[in-house]
């Protein structure tokens, strides 16, 4: 919690959120020095009715006049263009699935924002992500550059298992870690929301945001339409039957369900599978061809091994090789695995199969609550392709 810290000038980061106006509010009460600032991330159709920064803005103003602490309005979107949307655009046309929230937290509200904090005289930032940071003395940082031979920070879990953002903040390093406090890592939503009640916060009931942090809650495929080419082509089965049309590849992931246009399709393949919903499994860039398959639970969809490349790692150095566990995904359970570092980057290999390992996404690992850091999936083994190997997860 942030009343371990010493009593500093700390500057937070307001969306207009619940999670970080309880974040302001609790430090304030802890008695430290507090300023408010909004970031401007995205200025594109910003007045329209999907994503308007400016009523988070009013609500943002709102908790600061409560709370009794200045705010600033600060526009990054030209950082956010240029660091953060030009790399989505060059991940999605390349057939991969980026997560621009990993990409924007390293590079504005860790980078540019800290910045822009430290130019205010702040010896903090501080957000409402669901995580946490603890100094350990006994861990030697093997990272000469950081100058601690004392130990090191590390970034950790949030305490609600629901909430954890870690997965998103794993490209953090030891510098953004040592002038970062997370107030509400140590919460449950539940508390956090009964707080901000209890403080009489105005937004103490508003929903939480679930859309892509530029993008906000609209049509994603829409939003996509106006930045990418794209060229309609056939959907096909693992057997090479046609299905139906797709709009263009860039607008599909892996294990997507929703949107195919191809439900209720009957009399293709077994009986038992022919009411299965269908799944993205693939897609054919030779031949512009989305290929579909039926049922969760298809062969086509389980992968037991990945490889990873961009990494980065929390204390500075990759873990030495052995056994961890890693999420491929936001909200997924820990996975067992095999970690093996390679030159610019590294390889894991699961106990059990993992479902739909989507290039482009983020593999994050973690030893217990301790999040080590991660990379982007370059690419993934079918667990139906994998070598028999010893079913003895110590083994592998």
């Amino acid at each position: 919690m942030p009343s371990q810290a010493k009593r500093s000038r700390v500057v937070v980061g307001l969306s207009g959120g619940v999670d970080s106006a309880v974040s302001a509010w609790l430090l304030k009460s802890q008695g430290h020095e507090v300023v408010g600032i909004f970031m401007k991330n995205w200025e594109d159709d910003d007045d329209s009715a999907y994503c308007s920064s400016n009523a988070d803005f009013v609500d943002a103003a709102a908790v600061a006049d409560v709370i009794g602490i200045e705010i600033e309005h600060v526009n990054f979107a030209a950082e956010y263009k240029d660091r953060v949307f030009a790399e989505f655009l060059r991940e999605y046309a390349a057939g991969r699935t980026p997560n621009p929230d990993v990409l924007c937290n390293a590079e504005i509200k860790f980078k540019a924002f800290l910045d822009h904090a430290l130019r205010l005289g702040a010896e903090h930032i501080a957000t409402g992500h669901y995580a946490r940071v603890r100094w350990n003395p006994r861990e030697v940082a093997r990272s000469a550059e950081d100058g601690r031979a004392d130990g090191r920070f590390e970034l950790l879990k949030g305490l609600d298992p629901a909430k954890d953002q870690s997965y998103f903040l794993h490209r953090l390093n030891q510098d953004q870690l040592s002038r970062t406090l997370f107030p509400v890592g140590e919460l449950k939503k539940t508390e956090v929301r009964r707080l901000a009640a209890e403080a009489g916060l105005p937004n103490a009931g508003k929903k939480d945001s679930t859309g892509i942090c530029f993008i906000g809650e609209r049509p994603f495929r829409e939003f996509l339409n106006r930045y990418l080419s794209h060229e309609p082509g056939p959907i096909e089965d693992e057997h090479g039957r046609r299905l139906g049309r797709h709009v263009g590849l860039s607008f599909y992931t892996l294990g997507q369900r929703q949107g195919l246009g191809i439900g209720g399709v009957r009399g293709r393949g077994n009986a038992a599978g022919e009411h299965a919903p269908w799944f993205v499994a693939d897609k054919d860039r030779h031949r512009n061809t989305l290929i579909v398959v039926q049922g969760h639970e298809h062969p086509a969809l389980q992968y037991d091994a990945l490889q990873a490349d961009d990494v980065s790692w929390v204390a500075g150095v990759a873990p030495p090789p052995g056994r961890h566990a890693a999420k491929t995904r936001y909200r997924q359970a820990d996975a067992a695995c095999r970690f093996e570092p390679a030159e610019g980057g590294f390889a894991l290999r699961f106990d059990q199969p993992q479902w739909a390992v989507t290039p482009g996404q983020s593999a994050v690992l973690y030893d217990g609550d301790v999040c080590l850091g991660g990379g982007a999936i370059a690419s993934a083994t079918l667990a139906a392709l994998s070598p028999q190997r010893s079913t003895d997860p110590a083994a592998a």
